[in-house]
Order: C-alpha cells, then structure tokens, then sequence
C-alpha cells in the first residue's frame, strides 16, 4: 500500500446488507466532491459549513437524479479520525444504492480505498501511535467483554503510556552516559551515578517482564482457552460438546468410534471465549481411519490448557497414570458422566502419582454430570471457568496480545539484561549506552517510533478490513 497524502480515498465502513450504511470519504478534496454530489432543502453547500457538523439532503448522479436521501457528517482537518478532512454519508443500506454512490465518488475525483487505509492515514497523521492502530483492529474483532477491554486499554493509549515513561526514563539515562563521553578527560566525572543507574535497570527489566509475561494470558483470551474433551469411545464426549455449545455440532450415536476427527468450536463463560475440542475416543484399534482419530486426539491435548477428562466407568491405575502423565502441565478435571445410570464413581479408591510427582488424582477436581440429561453442566462451566485462572482485567489493565509486541519486548528485555550485567561488571559508558539505545529503539517499535520501512507498515494494515 503506497500512501498518497494527495489522494482523496472512500469506502464503505459499515458491513453490508444492513438497513443503513455509512461511506466514508478522507482527503485534501472530501467535503469539495462530497458537496459535488450533495443537494441540500436549503441549498447550502457543504464546503461553506463548519467541522463536525450533521446535514440532511439527497445525493444525486450526472443527470440530476436523486440516488437516495441521505444525512452527511462532517469533520474537517486536523479534528477527524484521519486527520484528514472527511465527510461520512449515511443512506440506506441497499447494494445497489451504495454502489451507486461510490460509483459517483469515484467519477468526482476520489479513489477506492485500501484495506486499512484510513487507520494508516490516522497514523501516518499522528492521531494514533502504532500499538493503538492495531488495536483498531483488536476492537473490531473482539467477541466477548475480556478481549474488548483489552482492546479499549491500547487504544486509549495505556499500553503506549507505560511504554513512553520507559523510554524516557532510559533516553534520560543514556543521555547522562554519552554526556560522560563528552567529557572523558575528566576520568573522576561520574553523570549517572551507577548504584542509581542498576535499581533503575532492574525496575525496567521487571516491568518489561510483566508485559512479557502478560501475553500468554492475552494470547489465550485473544484465541480462546482451548478445553480439549478426552476419554475413551461411547463415554458421551460428543454429547457433552453438544450440550456445551447449545447445538448439535457432533454426531452422537452408541456405536463405539463414531468420533474419528477433531471438532471445535467456541462458547463464552463469564465473558472469557473457551475454544472446545471433541477428540476420538481413545482405545486400541485395528480401524487406520480411527487410529489417525486417536492421534490427533494426543495432537490436541498437547495444545489444551485445559482438559475434561471424561469417563463413565472407574478407571483403572495404568489408565489414570497415562492421563496424569499427558496432563501434568495442564489443568486437568475429572468429568463423571451418566450419573442418571449409577451413583458416580469412587475416583479417590486410588492415588497414582505422574511422573513428575506434579498430579496425583486428590488434586483433580471431580464433577459428576449427565450430559444426556443436562444435569449439572452449570457446574462444569464454573469448574472450567476457575481452572482458567482469568485474572481480572480492565480497560485500565495492560495485556500484552500481539506476537509482534511480545517479539519486540524480548528483544527490549535481552538489552536491558545485558545493561545489568554490564553495570555489574563495570563495563564502559559507551557499551552501556548502546545497549541502552538499543532497549529504547525495540520499544521504539512498538509504537512505530523507530520504524520507518514501508513493508511493515503494510504488513499491518493489510489485515484491517475495508473502510476502516
């Protein structure tokens, strides 16, 4: 995407097939063509009023006549979302009516935007940092309360906040060091005391940690928490996911091996998206197809964090050892199916220990359902909901949710690791202050302070949908 400051771009930025619609238009001539199309009752013209401004009229074609009665915002130079001037139409939602409109912009001079093109152009115009572009993006696409208060923290600027105060308290302190330089002849001259300078790069390197740390949690709340469902055929595995999900996504039947390949969908619990995962049932078969079934079963399970394990029968020893053992850096709980049929299931007759000495079965939770009859899911919701260990977010709190933050953070932290060491070996001013710049240049990133190559840019926007 090659950006124009010249160009005057429009698109449609409501989703289509809606009652209204809404075509936004940003550029140096956007109220000029706007005004070009537009006929007011009053027969004022659009390019004598002022910003932010709401003005009721008709659009017309080439030949006068009127395509669709519309209302037009208006929002002029720097005071827009572009930075840009800008002019919204708002018409009713036919294709054919938004067609036409766009089709008349286009004629008067505008171009169809790219996707991504107006964020870009907020950015490339200073009304947001990088981080805060993104999380145009993040908010579009958040489905439930976590992953939009997280989107709302980084686009009011709290994530570039912490961000900031750490690059000034580190330019600060490289500053202090180069000036040393400047004055090496004086060998007792000592700018940033080292004792200050070391508590001051320990403080940094934890609050960089606390950011890296903080992406695990918001990747998970970003994709959802995978809950693999596990156990072995006919335990009602494909009955529970139906039951979770409000809706027959698997195919439930009493012949043994029906599952043979992975399900998965997504339910919200307490405002968290959990992404279930229906296994094949695991036992020993001859059937390849099932067999490649019970695979991917043990695929999944690697990637769950949490993992129902589901049975109907009490377990044998060498069955809970296997299950403790593929489970022991995961949240495992113990689901008890059929209760309408028997009186649950003794699971503490037995302790086995895994491996690692990590689970034993007193430390499982146990929660006796029935699937069939929906009995008691409520608890089983609450007992995964609290495996999942949320900590309480707000749109105050920094999450850390992008893969290219949390690369450009690791990098931040190797730098400023290497300052402490240096600090504590007593290295030379000149490699502190390098490692020091080079902490502040990956920070940097982040926010889009030190990138200049276009491709990233473009990386980035490409992924935003058209008109936004």
């Amino acid at each position: 995407m090659t950006y124009q400051s010249d160009d005057t771009i429009c698109a449609l930025a409501t989703a289509a097939g809606g009652a209204m619609a809404t075509i936004r238009i940003s550029g140096v001539q956007a109220i000029n063509i706007t005004d070009a199309l537009f006929v007011s009752p009053t027969g004022h013209r659009l390019a004598d009023c002022q910003s932010h401004t709401v003005h009721y009229g008709s659009i017309i074609d080439d030949k006068n006549q009127v395509i669709d009665d519309v209302v037009v915002t208006l929002f002029r130079t720097p005071r827009s979302y572009t930075g840009e001037n800008t002019a919204e139409i708002s018409c009713h939602g036919s294709r054919y009516i938004i067609s036409l409109i766009l089709q008349q912009l286009i004629s008067h001079g505008c171009r169809q935007a790219q996707p991504g093109e107006f964020t870009q152009r907020a950015f490339l115009n200073g009304k947001l940092d990088l981080s805060q572009a993104e999380a145009v993006a993040d908010l579009i696409a958040s489905s439930n309360a976590t992953t939009h208060k997280m989107a709302m923290s980084q686009l009011r600027g709290n994530f570039s906040h912490q961000l900031s105060e750490l690059r000034d308290r580190l330019l600060h302190l490289t500053t202090l060091l180069e000036l040393e330089l400047d004055f090496s002849d004086h060998e007792d001259l000592e700018f940033a005391n080292r004792a200050e300078l070391l508590e001051l790069a320990q403080s940094t390197e934890q609050q960089i940690a606390t950011l890296i740390h903080s992406f695990t949690t918001g990747k998970a709340l970003r994709q959802g928490i995978p809950v693999a469902i596990i156990g072995k055929t006919n335990v009602g595995k494909s009955t529970l996911l139906n039951r979770l999900l409000h809706d027959d996504k698997a195919i439930v039947s009493d012949i043994h091996g029906t599952t043979r390949d992975v399900i998965e969908d997504t339910i919200n619990l307490g405002g968290v998206t959990f992404r279930f995962i229906d296994t094949a049932g695991i036992r020993n078969t001859n059937d390849a197809i099932e067999q490649l079934g019970i695979e991917r079963t043990y695929q999944k399970l690697d990637e769950a964090a949490i993992v129902l394990w589901l049975t109907d029968t009490p377990p044998t020893e060498e069955e809970a050892e296997d299950i403790l053992k593929r489970t022991e850096d995961k949240k495992l709980i113990a689901v008890v199916n059929k209760i309408d049929l028997h009186d649950g299931i003794a699971f503490q007759h037995f302790s086995p220990i895994s491996p690692s000495g990590k689970n034993t079965m007193e430390d499982i939770p146990v929660v006796e359902i029935s699937a069939k009859h929906n009995l008691h899911l409520d608890a089983l919701e609450d007992a995964i909901y609290k495996a999942a260990d949320i900590p309480s977010i707000t749109q105050n709190d920094v999450v850390v949710t992008s893969l290219r933050h949390f690369e450009a953070l690791t990098k931040a932290h190797d730098d400023i690791l290497r300052v402490e060491e240096g600090l504590q070996v007593g290295i030379s001013g000149d490699l502190l202050s390098e490692d020091l710049r080079a902490c502040i240049d990956h920070l940097a990133e982040i926010v889009g302070g030190a990138i200049t190559p276009g491709e990233t840019l473009e990386n980035i926007f490409s992924h935003f949908c058209v008109g936004k």
